[in-house]
């Protein structure tokens, strides 16, 4: 995709957020590889069925409540990149990110740079 209006690096990782991140047979052979073991582990491990949907796991979040098992909490950045499944390469599907554009809109609003719309436990 050219002509990308949102830089990732600069957003809170909204999108690994999602409830439901599909997971395909195809991204579980990647995620093995990736880490070196047999696709049923990977599964077993990396994977749950949510409303019949194989999905990634979740984990807790400050931010968001609940994120992707493989988004670093700390610098907000997939420690998976490289083997992350379709979905993710996928994503967002168009030049304008929603959620990057409405950040960025709060940001400059807010005259706060590291402005987050919504921190758990805080309105």
């Amino acid at each position: 995709m050219s002509d990308l209006k949102y830089d990732c690096s600069k957003c809170t990782a909204y999108c690994c957020s999602y409830p439901q991140i599909d997971v395909s047979k195809r991204d579980l052979n990647r995620l093995a590889r990736h880490f070196g073991i047999e696709p049923e582990t990977a599964e077993r491990r990396f994977t749950k069925i949510k409303d019949g949907v194989r999905v990634l796991r979740h984990q807790k979040d400050k931010i968001f409540d609940s994120v992707c098992m493989f988004l670093d909490l700390q610098t907000r950045r997939c420690t998976i990149y490289q083997a992350r499944p379709g979905v993710c390469h996928e994503y967002p599907t168009r030049p304008r990110c929603g959620y990057y554009d409405f950040l960025k809109w709060e940001r400059t609003h807010q005259d706060d740079p590291d402005f987050l719309p919504h921190i758990h436990g805080q309105i």
